[in-house]
């Protein structure tokens, strides 16, 4: 008997909806058909990372509802590209035009049954890139169906280009600012009071940021197992004679663009070895998760530490050291990353080998805004 066969559909049904958020999980008993709910299960028991399988619930919900409200029917497999289109048109829409013509954009009766249920919060159109990642998992879903679907289309595609154009949404970032050295430093110096949660935050923020700008995610999952010492490395890569340098492998396994099969590593030299050490002996952590949850009185628990825990652990340090939180995330360290390796000079190439970023475009973004900054070009009023 297979892994597969062997496992029940009840237990992957409780796994399913454990991820999603508790005022939420009627979305996974109300609005998904038992296709929807076979599909999913068919994730988690495939071993989908938890954010991923979080993410696909909902979208999926968010078109049932949609389709339900839009059409009167249920999601058909596949979807044919005229569902694509409305889908398309009734989230991507000309904001001006919509308060000369109601009938332009998302129908009123479509959008008052989607906000009872409390799914569309947001007023007017949508973000485009909220609406290219629910087509992308609509196109996930079919693909795990074995469906081929419209969504390599020419004119699906010519639709949202056009159509992000018409909504014209500036792009927000997911932290408007970015975490670089000067403010890391500054939330290193909140972590100075020698207890569990200090020494564990230090480690977790220098780990997340010489790493390459670590995800939450990556940082919540991250396992002793996947640490290995290495030998020492000098402190200038061209002179072997400089100071020696601790230096340890990470193997990030599965993240959000690779495969655990693809054996992916970054290098982790100098303070972030050195923290992540002490905080590993402090608490004689041999195995198991690294960055774990501490209650109020300081106690240490076996269990991770939540991607929305680390997101809350770096805001109440910002505000602890004087900054605005609001204008950070935990996104902010990976931002920070690549725009602290820009204003440092690093090749572009060499600062993704250690971020990961697959999409040459997303991360050269960073690099552009650093540039911008030390051009002479904006100073000519300075």
């Amino acid at each position: 008997m297979t892994t597969e066969e062997s496992l029940d559909p009840s237990d992957c049904l409780g796994s399913l909806i454990s991820v999603v958020s508790f005022d939420r999980q009627d979305l996974v008993t109300d609005l998904l058909t038992e296709a929807d709910l076979n599909t999913l299960k068919h994730l988690a028991r495939k071993g989908t990372p938890e954010n991923s399988l979080r993410a696909l619930t909902s979208d999926l919900a968010y078109l049932e509802a949609w389709c339900l409200a839009g059409t009167k029917q249920t999601l058909s497999w596949p979807a044919p590209e005229s569902l694509a289109l409305k889908y398309v048109a009734h989230h991507l829409y000309d904001a001006a035009e919509r308060a000369r013509n109601p009938e332009h954009g998302m129908p009123e009766d479509v959008e008052i049954e989607l906000r009872a249920r409390g799914l569309l919060r947001t007023v007017g159109p949508q973000a485009p890139a909220t609406v290219r990642r629910r087509l992308s998992s609509w196109a996930t879903l079919h693909r795990i169906r074995g469906e081929k679907g419209p969504f390599a289309s020419p004119g699906l595609r010519e639709a949202v280009k056009r159509a992000a154009k018409a909504a014209d949404r500036p792009r927000i970032r997911n932290s408007r600012r970015a975490i670089t050295r000067n403010v890391l430093e500054d939330l290193l110096e909140t972590c100075g009071d020698g207890g569990p949660a200090a020494l564990r935050d230090r480690a977790l923020l220098l780990v997340a940021f010489g790493s390459g700008g670590r995800r939450r995610s990556e940082l919540a999952a991250l396992k002793v197992r996947q640490l290995t010492d290495e030998e020492a490395v000098p402190a200038d890569p061209t002179d072997p004679r400089s100071p020696l340098l601790p230096c340890m492998t990470i193997q990030l396994g599965r993240t959000k663009t690779t495969d655990a099969e693809e054996g992916t590593s970054v290098k982790l030299i100098g303070r972030p070895v050195d923290a992540l050490i002490s905080w590993l002996a402090s608490e004689d952590i041999k195995d198991g998760h690294v960055f774990r949850h501490i209650d109020r009185w300081e106690n240490v628990g076996e269990h991770a530490m939540t991607g929305a825990g680390i997101n809350h652990m770096i805001k109440r340090r910002l505000k602890i050291a004087g900054y605005s939180a609001g204008d950070y995330s935990a996104h902010g360290l990976r931002a920070g990353y690549l725009t602290q390796a820009a204003r440092d000079g690093i090749p572009l190439a060499e600062a993704m080998q250690q971020s990961q970023h697959t999409s040459v475009q997303q991360a050269s973004e960073y690099y552009n805004d650093a540039k911008a900054e030390l051009s002479r070009a904006a100073r000519l009023m300075g």
